[in-house]
């Protein structure tokens, strides 16, 4: 009597993060585990039987502020030292009023993560490079692309929350959920000094 084939064929998973958002969760609960490995992150989530496609960080390139464009540049190449794919939108002065005073000044915000999360999202599900993805965010802006790729495609979606950017409407929808806590941040943190491909040695931020 022939043995019956065991399925050993992988869950494919793509992580999809969302910059910002993470940063600032993080930032607002354990700001010194932003020297975050986001794709030993993303491996950290996987099950036994799911194996990692593609990591894809969306981000802008913040402007005006030298010394915080300094601390981002180092940390974007330390992510370039892993297969993790950064996609970029835009950085924006935008000016802002007071009614009752008057007083105007000028407030910096990202524009087109949410878009280009969507978009790679839809593209990887029209073109089945995966089964289910991870969401690294709380923007309910995702919820339309989110029930898109389940609807049309029957993709899974796994939600994982920074700290502190928990959203109802987006758990609600998701194939499951969590927080990220202390521990799974820091247990994927980058070592205090990067060997880069072209033998430079990238160091932590000492003032982050």
């Amino acid at each position: 009597m022939s043995k019956a084939k065991i399925n050993t064929k992988k869950e494919r998973v793509t992580v999809f993060i969302d910059g910002f958002n993470l940063y600032f969760g993080i930032n607002s609960a354990y700001p010194n585990f932003k020297w975050l490995n986001v794709y030993e992150l993303s491996q950290n989530l996987l099950r036994p039987n799911q194996e990692l496609i593609s990591v894809y960080y969306f981000t802008a390139r913040i402007g005006n502020n030298p010394p915080k464009e300094q601390r981002q540049n180092i940390y974007l190449s330390a992510l370039k030292s892993t297969p993790t794919q950064l996609i970029y939108g835009h950085y924006k002065s935008k000016s802002k009023n007071c009614r009752r005073c008057g007083h105007t000044w000028q407030t910096n915000e990202e524009k087109m993560t949410d878009v280009n999360i969507a978009i790679q999202m839809m593209t990887g599900a029209v073109k089945n490079t995966y089964d289910r993805a991870i969401l690294i965010s709380g923007d309910s802006d995702l919820v339309s692309p989110i029930k898109t790729v389940q609807d049309l495609f029957n993709k899974k979606v796994f939600v994982v929350f920074p700290p502190n950017r928990h959203n109802r409407s987006v758990k609600t929808l998701a194939n499951g959920s969590m927080v990220l806590g202390r521990g799974t941040l820091g247990k994927a943190q980058f070592p205090a000094s990067i060997l880069l491909k072209n033998g430079h040695t990238l160091a932590k931020p000492t003032q982050w």
